[in-house]
């Protein structure tokens, strides 16, 4: 795919910001939009003297009319303290989003992707999580803004496409992590490594035992493009996340390995519908794409570690620390 001009909605986000910077790179114009509401500038600064990338404000709860050739729907607050701090927000987004987006691709003849996401399996009954499976999610729960906003929003796209035969992609993403991560978006390998680098406690929600699949965000980018490119008659949802799998515990016994840290591990009260197991079986993944995941999750963490050990030495205050001031002489 080169030479083409690409949306991504959400591009200034932790995923959408890299995926703006790939697609650049294979040679494209990019469209990024954002609202800034969870995005950061940081993630796209180095991207704004290319005369091939164009930066929008913009909340896609309200339509938008552009002429492109190719439409990244990432637009959407990802972790639980951002998509439940306004829910009613999250819901918009999630529909109204995919309402103005499907009809911008409508209307122009533009191939459209939605990045969807492994909430929609709840928590699941089944182990592990086959795109065929409905899922086991709480309608009126804590979590359902996102769950039932994303579960709509793939909805929305497959009548889209049984209606009106447009081409459209459906990605279901687990758990990604990696550089451009917010420090505060409450996800545990953030919270983890940010804990261990302070020397705080590492705080466990539960007993620690509940599993997560830990996806490096190069890996799941590039699946993400090699979706956006099969043939129109591969719809999807394709699931897309590392299959290995991991306890919380493990995850913050290795974090405090890998930063050297002296932190001691806490355990606080499991939050309500938080899911007991997650693993993608990428089978489909693997024949449709032939794309898996190629970053151990040491390596990943590693990568990770040293931009959020950057972070806090250039900007501490953005990573939630408190830096002594000293007062005049």
């Amino acid at each position: 795919m080169s030479g083409l001009r690409v949306l991504v909605t959400g591009g200034g986000g932790f995923l959408g910001s890299y995926l703006c910077e790939q697609l650049l790179n294979a040679g494209n114009e990019v469209l990024c939009v954002d609202n800034f509401y969870t995005g950061d500038k940081r993630n796209i600064r180095h991207l704004l003297d290319n005369n091939r990338f164009e930066l929008i404000r913009h909340d896609i709860t309200f339509p938008l009319y552009v002429e492109v050739d190719r439409i990244y729907n990432l637009a959407c607050p990802a972790s639980p303290i951002h998509y439940q701090r306004d829910p009613v927000q999250t819901v918009k987004t999630c529909v109204h989003g995919a309402i103005n987006m499907l009809g911008l691709a409508k209307r122009i003849g533009a191939r459209i992707l939605q990045a969807s996401t492994s909430e929609v399996y709840g928590d699941p009954l089944i182990h592990p999580q086959v795109e065929s499976y409905w899922g086991n999610v709480n309608p009126v729960g804590i979590r359902s803004c996102y769950d039932e906003g994303k579960r709509c929003a793939e909805t929305l796209f497959s009548c889209y496409r049984m209606q009106c035969n447009l081409p459209v992609k459906i990605i279901r993403i687990f758990n990604t992590y990696g550089p451009r991560m917010h420090p505060n978006d409450g996800r545990v390998v953030s919270n983890f490594i940010l804990q261990a680098l302070q020397n705080q406690d590492i705080t466990i929600y539960g007993d620690g035992q509940q599993t997560r699949s830990f996806c490096y965000r190069d890996d799941l980018i590039e699946g993400m493009m090699r979706m956006m490119e099969t043939p129109e008659d591969c719809c999807g949802p394709v699931n897309l996340g590392n299959p290995g799998e991991f306890t919380i515990l493990q995850l913050a016994e290795m974090v405090i390995d890998l930063t050297g840290s002296s932190s001691k591990i806490v355990r606080m009260p499991l939050p309500g519908d938080d899911p007991r197991q997650r693993k993608p079986d990428i089978s489909q993944a693997r024949e449709l794409l032939g794309w898996q995941p190629v970053t151990d999750l040491r390596t990943g963490l590693t990568r990770t570690i040293a931009y959020f050990e950057e972070l806090l030495r250039e900007d501490p205050a953005f990573c939630g620390v408190t830096v002594p001031t000293t007062k005049g002489v």
